[in-house]
């Protein structure tokens, strides 16, 4: 399913000029810099898999040292492993650090679980401060078991969520200015890992059991081709079509990703904000845009 998928990005980079664009150095330092309680945070002794804990007292995060406003963002993730009820991971980007009031942010939220029970992965999007637009989702495999690619496709057209390279999810821009769609503020990447257990899992009955702290999730591979955000204004903003991440092929789902975005919507969608006419009884006008164009 995924391997068509695959081939088409591939395809896409193999053809594209990226000259005006930032790629991904490879170790953590050149990328990240720690957020918060650094003696949470380890690595391999080769330094390419980075560890974020969590326990009673505190958990971690980290975040890139750059901002970049449209591009291609990845990070392989393992996640915690066993009884982690009430553990949330975050994999997101934000224009700024810390919940401000008119922040833009993409998310990725893996909510933890309890043994033998199937981790959810929610996403979610701000613009100025405003969010409410979740999404949550099984996933086909279980992501404590071994490392797999989280990915965001960003570009004024549309927002794509991939789980190694299947888009999960697809948020469309209407080409007209709105309050649904961020694409005007540059955004930095974080990842963190933190107690979440008045809602996380199974609305906050589930409670995290500390006895089996300290909770670990595991990073690798991080690679960013984006444009990187360089004040007043950056060349790459003006000039994205050079790149293959915001060419015309990238601004809609190829063949292949529909049919596994097909198979995802089937399959796997646990809540969809759209379809949820009690919160909404009027629902957002993002609602109404159509995925498949």
């Amino acid at each position: 399913m995924a391997t068509t998928t695959l081939l088409f990005i591939a395809a896409l980079m193999a053809a594209s000029c990226c000259c005006s664009s930032a790629q991904s150095k490879s170790s953590f330092e050149d990328n990240f810099s720690i957020m918060w309680s650094e003696e949470h945070f380890k690595t391999s002794e080769d330094g390419q898999i980075w560890y974020l804990s969590l326990d009673k007292e505190t958990g971690c995060g980290f975040q890139t040292k750059q901002s970049y406003r449209f591009g291609w963002f990845s990070m392989k993730l393992k996640l915690v492993g066993g009884d982690s009820a009430g553990v949330v991971t975050a994999y997101y980007m934000c224009s700024e650090n810390g919940a401000g009031p008119t922040r833009d942010e993409l998310d990725f939220e893996f909510l933890g679980n309890r043994s033998g029970q199937p981790y959810l992965i929610q996403t979610n999007v701000y613009k100025n401060g405003t969010g409410g637009r979740e999404m949550r989702h099984m996933l086909w495999f279980d992501p404590t078991e071994d490392f797999h690619t989280y990915s965001i496709l960003w570009n004024n057209h549309q927002i794509l969520f991939f789980v190694d390279r299947v888009a999960v999810r697809v948020f469309k821009n209407n080409g007209e200015t709105n309050n649904f769609f961020p694409n005007e503020k540059p955004m930095y990447l974080y990842s963190s890992i933190w107690n979440a257990d008045e809602w996380a899992t199974r609305g906050g009955l589930e409670k995290t059991d500390w006895k089996k702290a300290p909770f670990v999730s595991s990073y690798k591979d991080f690679n960013v081709e984006g444009c990187q955000w360089e004040d007043p204004y950056p060349e790459c903003v003006s000039t994205t079509t050079k790149n293959w991440w915001d060419q015309y092929d990238a601004w809609h789902l190829s063949d292949s990703q529909k049919m596994d975005y097909a198979w995802v919507q089937r399959n796997l969608v646990i809540y969809d904000y759209c379809t949820d006419s009690e919160r909404y009884p009027t629902l957002p006008v993002e609602c109404s845009i159509s995925p498949w164009d």
